[in-house]
């Protein structure tokens, strides 16, 4: 029983910004039936940088009651089979944001994309903003190489294929966001889904909805159709709908 909460961006109180997706972690939570869930934190799409995973206990945590980990890769020897092991112990899978490119790169080389399938596969609840949302996805739209070189061009990546779509995240928060996937819509082809800040898509096996924590916060199917581009606001509802039907030629 597959279970994604992928979250298109959004602040969870790291210093000098607010606290803004706790609508949305609280569904995360929800998901797993349990009052006090086993949250483990990959930062590795951040360098495993340590004050992020700081600010993930403060509001996992204390703010929300999860018993948090955090799983870091860099500079590790820990083995696959450890790392699997952390994964499956654990209730939820939460992936912070940053480079997308290098945490997939990593998680390939250590074996977490192997382990994340059978965590899929097991019914924990994978979940994750930015990076952490594009990772669920078929593919998705990424400015890991502007991390590099301010100049580069946004990339499509190839990702971990739960979700049979690409996906851009920030859709409404980075202005550059629109034409970069404009423009690979019009060369590859295919069904993107775009989400706001503080808006998530919840996939539950073949079954979706649109979940926010602002009112004004939304997600779009994305496509080219007849030489003209859709954007196309996917309503939010309480019922699930199937993936199928969002995913399909329009």
């Amino acid at each position: 029983m597959g279970k994604i909460i992928a979250i298109g961006g959004g602040e969870i109180g790291r210093p000098g910004y607010p606290v803004e997706t706790t609508k949305i972690d609280r569904e995360i939570i929800r998901l797993t039936g349990k009052k006090s869930p086993k949250l483990l934190f990959l930062p590795t799409a951040s360098s495993d940088d340590s004050g992020y995973a700081k600010v993930v206990e403060k509001h996992f945590g204390k703010r929300l009651g999860c018993r948090v980990d955090v799983l870091y890769l860099i500079g590790t020897k820990t083995a696959a089979r450890e790392i699997e092991k952390r994964v499956l112990q654990s209730d939820i899978i939460y992936v912070g944001g940053g480079n997308t490119l290098k945490m997939l790169k990593i998680w390939r080389k250590r074996g977490v994309d192997r382990a994340l399938e059978k965590a899929y596969k097991k019914g924990i609840v994978l979940s994750g903003v930015s990076a952490g949302s594009i990772c669920w996805f078929d593919s998705g739209i990424s400015d890991s190489r502007r991390m590099i070189d301010p100049g580069a061009d946004y990339i499509k990546i190839g990702a971990l294929k739960f979700i049979p779509a690409l996906h851009c995240p920030h859709y409404n928060s980075e202005k550059d966001r629109v034409p970069q996937l404009k423009k690979t819509m019009k060369k590859h082809g295919g069904i993107a889904i775009a989400i706001d800040n503080c808006c998530a898509i919840e996939v539950i096996d073949n079954s979706y909805r649109i979940i926010s924590s602002k009112s004004n916060a939304n997600a779009y199917k994305v496509y080219w159709k007849e030489g003209k581009f859709f954007e196309d606001k996917i309503r939010k509802t309480k019922e699930f709908s199937p993936v199928s039907e969002l995913i399909g030629k329009s």
